[in-house]
């Protein structure tokens, strides 16, 4: 591996594009350490301390959350809008056909996602105000004030975009998946500091070699799930292109295990914001409104010791990142399209009819792929993390690497780390994967 990122540096294309990503990373961290003002550290560390789902949001945000920096909302914001947009293509036959127009096509949903951008973070940073507010993290605000807040957090969030999207053009990798690395990367070292001291970690080893033990081992479990693929058998029938004759040939349709990546879990923190924010709105109404608000506020957001008592919170977390598992594989992956690409090639899968038979198999065969997947999905997100703290009894706001950070982080590295060997290849480098 050393050996490859050596012959990688060489390059001095690939150079520049690796300078130019790690120089974007430098300055997203920067900005994670500049907060807004008006924000009371006190009030907002013991929220933080007492709130483990306020933690997995400052997860997709590089820690910029728990300090309330101009960069809190992260691109979760961006996130939504993109995937807004992709069902937008299923349900409207304009999207879709747009979506099919080439580089004009994509060059207007991507104008139509910023703005969807922009308008998602503004109610996003609403939220997050009001429920500052009301913890008593922002106090004596007036209107402007709020609207500061709010453009500032959204200017942000905008500004994370726009890396993203410079180092998916001039850099190396994914952009937005590669920001969202670098925040979980970047709290690496506080992490670790949190995990020696709190808790009474210091004086027991014994619970930190065990939570070690149990990340190599999830991290191992999750790279071959990530790399996992069934692969459907395709022959070519024999093609007469003008006066020349094609041979039919063998070769394989890959599925993928986890089709969806970490889209449901980001779609399913989103959702579970959402009560959240109505039980602050709620908090000063008169009854029965003000009864929902404290029950919201009470038993619906998880405190960080208490997780695994939480059955209803993260058995409706679970649910979420089920549904949202095979919903967003839907959207994906088309069996009826994919039926009709291989039919027009000459293409087919030994022993199905070509067309609707084709359809229909793939389908079926995806859904019990899906199933596979969606239960990894939810087990790694949730399941794991409480099995952590059983076992380790280190408190979830120190326990900074949960299934869904060692999820992203190996996705997003097996992905960069496939991107830098297709380009090795084409110099005749060996690269990372053997």
């Amino acid at each position: 591996m050393l050996e490859a990122i050596g012959n990688a540096l060489r390059i001095p294309e690939l150079r520049r594009k690796i300078l130019f990503t790690l120089g974007l990373f430098l300055v997203f961290r920067i900005l994670a350490h500049i907060a807004v003002p008006g924000a009371d550290k006190a009030a907002l560390d013991k929220l933080f301390n007492s709130n483990a789902f306020l933690g997995l949001l400052d997860l997709f945000s590089g820690g910029g959350l728990s300090t309330f920096s101009i960069i809190a909302m992260g691109v979760n914001p961006y996130i939504n809008a993109s995937i807004i947009m992709q069902l937008m293509t299923v349900v409207s036959t304009r999207m879709k056909e747009l979506s099919k127009e080439g580089e004009f096509g994509r060059r207007k949903i991507t104008r139509w996602t910023r703005w969807l951008t922009v308008a998602l973070g503004l109610l996003q940073a609403w939220g997050l105000t009001l429920v500052f507010s009301r913890q008593g993290v922002l106090t004596n605000l007036n209107w402007f004030g709020i609207v500061e807040i709010m453009v500032t957090l959204t200017a942000g969030t905008v500004m994370l975009m726009w890396f993203g999207e410079l180092i998916t053009e001039y850099g190396i990798g994914n952009g937005i998946s590669l920001v969202i690395f670098a925040g979980i990367v970047g709290r690496i070292p506080n992490t670790i500091y949190n995990l020696l001291t709190g808790g009474g970690a210091s004086q027991n080893l014994a619970p930190l070699l065990l939570f070690a033990a149990l990340a190599i081992v999830v991290t191992a479990f999750i790279i071959e799930v990530q790399q996992a693929q069934r692969k459907i058998p395709i022959q070519s029938a024999q093609r007469v292109v003008g006066r020349k004759v094609y041979q039919g040939r063998s070769s394989h349709l890959p599925l993928r295990v986890n089709q969806a990546g970490v889209i449901p879990i980001i779609f399913a923190i989103s959702i579970m914001f959402f009560p959240v924010i109505i039980g602050n709105f709620l908090a000063t109404a008169p009854s029965p409104w003000g009864d929902i608000s404290r029950a919201l506020r009470t038993y619906w957001v998880p405190a960080g010791p208490n997780i695994p008592t939480d059955i209803l919170y993260n058995f409706v977390y679970f649910i979420l990142i089920f549904g949202f598992t095979y919903f967003y594989t839907a959207v994906t992956f088309d069996p009826v399209d994919t039926a009709d690409y291989l039919k027009k090639h000459a293409a087919f899968i030994p022993g199905i009819r070509p067309g609707v038979a084709t359809a229909q198999y793939l389908d079926r065969t995806m859904t019990r792929i899906t199933f596979a997947g969606a239960l990894f999905l939810g087990g790694v997100t949730v399941l794991i993390p409480l099995l952590a703290t059983a076992l380790t009894r280190i408190p979830a706001q120190n326990m900074y690497l949960g299934g869904t950070a060692i999820l992203i982080v190996v996705g997003v590295a097996l992905d960069t780390m496939k991107q830098i060997e297709t380009q090795l290849i084409m110099r005749q480098y060996k690269g990372f994967i053997k």
